[in-house]
């Protein structure tokens, strides 16, 4: 019965694990980490929106667009006569874009029981494509510090040519999600406004 309650326990421990970043740089670059906890069903979600979600969703969108630039910048040094020194220190800033919406991101799942409905679907859909940028940004790091003179190799094209779509994507996305939310709120403001029944 003890075991059976640790375990119970332990579960639960992993459960609220939040997303959390490796920052820490040695000699070589290390990868960022995304560990993202399991999404309870909660009861129904408040119908307002979370003032500090929103907030934090823009500041989402902001670092999104800098990561953008940045994985746009570093994909077509796979066709120049750049060091591979310029690789390394491209895809560490990469990783810094990466780390530091993932400090944001960790903040909106502390969040997300307090969201409104469609703050809760930015949320999880925004984390789905973290992960993605998040495994394959490990996987160029991965092979810039295995064979950091091989940065013509296709395979390394390709996780750079992926990076960075995959960085327009959550850019795109995170934007789209924000715009939404503003609309939804001039349109309720217009309906108060009115007295437009719902």
């Amino acid at each position: 019965m003890e075991n059976h309650a640790r375990g119970s326990s332990e579960r639960r421990n992993d459960d609220t694990k939040k997303f959390s970043v490796v920052a820490s740089v040695q000699s070589h670059l290390s990868a960022p980490a995304l560990l993202i906890a399991r999404l309870d069903v909660q009861a129904a979600p408040p119908q307002e929106d979370n003032k500090e979600v929103s907030q934090l969703l823009e500041d989402v969108k902001v670092q999104a667009a800098d990561l953008q630039r940045d994985s746009d910048e570093l994909e077509p040094f796979t066709r120049s006569d750049l060091s591979w020194q310029s690789h390394a220190e491209e895809l560490e800033q990469i990783k810094e874009r990466i780390n530091t919406i993932g400090k944001t991101l960790t903040r909106l799942q502390n969040l997300r029981s307090s969201a409104s409905p469609w703050q809760r679907e930015a949320i999880d859909r925004i984390l789905q494509v973290a992960r993605k940028l998040t495994s394959n940004t490990t996987a160029a790091i991965e092979h810039q510090n295995k064979e950091p003179m091989k940065t013509h190799e296709p395979q390394y094209q390709q996780y750079l040519k992926s990076n960075a779509e995959v960085a327009a994507n959550l850019a795109a996305l995170v934007k789209d999600f924000v715009e939404y939310g503003k609309t939804r709120t001039t349109l309720e403001a217009y309906e108060r406004k009115l007295e437009v029944p719902r």
